[in-house]
């Protein structure tokens, strides 16, 4: 039997090697595969017919019933075929009696088509309502590509989902985990369906999703759960979190608007900060700082800026006190050209971090005609004099994605390192240029799949030998892929 990973298990024809096994053991097996491997299992023996609804963690998702390969896209009659069988498979797992095997989680991706969902729904709500299950984790699958989603589409998805969970609000007290996509929140009151009603949310990813215009979205949730909330291409003219006191992961990606895309009054259990876009027309940038106020707990941030201009304001010592916590901080997409000097301001404004990583963004695939946002890149203008030489002694790691031995990356590194006395090591990275990069010639592809650093070992000698000219430094580098 081929599990979901491409791994192999050979089932024991022998039915008395069979009954060795312990039922955990084989359930543990029918975990790793997908539903529809582990409903099959049951034609192997008497032994395995009973197990797979045996299984307290069930993952049913829409997905696995589609051809393999998948098409793309993804039409819509394999979509219905693929929703028959997840009503079918839905049907056999949860219509049966589980009063002594409780599910401890429920993971159910589907489309909303055709009706399918008042099979489902009342499948789902009944054993919510016997206490069977208490943990759901759903996602509403949508495969209308961003671009090519209109205002009405939206809204029809928006009212699909709204019905949904009118007809079945149990669904709603049951959500630890949701995950909605191309929505039009226009006619909704969000905050009522997803703070008020979802007593239980933890985890809410929402992509492309908005209100029909650019809104300021206010979460005023102080009884609310959300650990993790993540953002995808949604339309909002900016998030405020006025509270969200069990907030830890808070992923914007894409963002659309002129100021600051979030603000936090109270989010005192923020860990994790990741922000990622390019810098809007007639946007002036933000200060980081004031966007953390709200925050006292922050240890990882990531801004990747994808190879445009850099969309936080200059800023020296404000920094120290929204960072106080902070131990890894990641700045990606900086366009290869730029000089690389101004982020090291960080490392005096971040006295206990750690882990410093640099992702150097380079795409000559993307010429000026053809960028999505043809607007000038602005070289980073945060002045050499607010660079200061004072040490930052907790830093153990530096890393440089996408590294050559370009004069701004060499200079970084030196300044790093001079300001770093406790650095343990420089890590070097190779980038793998994509597709578009190999195909016009300007990267060529690696020979093998094989972890091997395009740069001999002389070359590398020569590139430490520079590195380490002029400079005191314990750090050990490090090329890798």
């Amino acid at each position: 039997m081929e599990l979901n990973n491409g791994e192999r298990v050979d089932i024991i024809e022998d039915e008395d090697g069979l009954s060795a096994l312990m039922d955990d053991i084989l359930l543990a097996i029918l975990g790793r595969v997908d539903i529809t491997t582990a409903a099959r299992t049951s034609a192997l023996s008497t032994r395995w017919k009973h197990l797979p609804w045996l299984l307290r963690e069930l993952i049913i998702d829409v997905k696995d019933f589609l051809p393999v390969p998948q098409p793309k896209p993804i039409d819509a009659a394999h979509m219905d075929q693929a929703m028959s069988s997840l009503t079918r498979a839905t049907k056999s797992f949860l219509a049966i009696p589980r009063t002594e095997c409780a599910i401890t989680k429920l993971q159910l991706k589907l489309y909303l088509i055709n009706n399918y969902s008042c099979d489902i729904g009342p499948l789902v709500s009944e054993i919510i309502d016997m206490g069977i299950l208490k943990d759901l984790d759903l996602a509403i699958l949508d495969e209308k590509e961003i671009a090519d989603c209109t205002d009405e589409q939206m809204l029809q998805q928006a009212g699909a989902v709204n019905g949904f969970f009118s007809a079945y609000p149990s669904v709603l007290n049951c959500l630890r985990r949701l995950s909605l996509y191309n929505l039009c929140f226009a006619e909704w009151d969000i905050n009522h369906h997803l703070f008020d009603c979802c007593k239980e949310l933890q985890h809410l990813t929402l992509s492309n999703c908005d209100e029909g215009m650019p809104s300021v979205w206010k979460i005023d949730a102080p009884d609310s759960k959300l650990r993790v909330l993540e953002l995808e291409f949604c339309w909002l003219r900016r998030l405020e979190v006025v509270c969200l006191p069990k907030l830890e992961k808070l992923c914007w990606d894409t963002w659309l608007c002129l100021y600051s895309p979030v603000k936090f009054d109270v989010a005192p259990s923020l860990k994790e900060l990741y922000l990622t876009s390019v810098k809007a027309e007639g946007q002036k940038g933000f200060i980081l700082s004031k966007v953390l106020r709200g925050t006292r707990s922050i240890q990882t941030i990531k801004l990747d800026f994808q190879g445009e201009s850099i969309w936080i304001q200059p800023e020296g010592k404000q920094f120290c006190a929204a960072f106080s916590n902070l131990r890894k901080l990641s700045l990606h997409g900086i366009f290869v050209e730029f000089d690389l000097l101004w982020t090291i301001v960080f490392l005096e404004a971040v006295p206990r971090l750690e882990i410093f990583d640099i992702e150097v963004w380079e795409h000559p695939c993307q010429i000026e005609e053809e960028r999505s946002y043809p607007m000038e890149r602005v070289n980073p203008s945060w002045k050499l004099s607010e660079l200061t030489s004072s040490c930052n002694s907790c830093l153990k790691e530096l890393q440089i994605i996408g590294f050559k031995p370009l004069e701004q990356q060499l200079t970084f590194i030196k300044a790093v390192m001079k300001r770093a006395p406790n650095l343990g090591t420089v890590v070097l990275k190779y980038d793998d240029p994509c597709k578009d990069c190999e195909a016009i010639g300007i990267f060529p592809p690696r020979p093998s799949k094989e972890c091997i650093f395009p740069m001999n070992k002389d070359k590398q000698d020569m590139v430490v030998k520079l590195i380490r000219d002029g400079v005191s430094s314990p750090a050990q580098i490090i090329f890798c892929t």
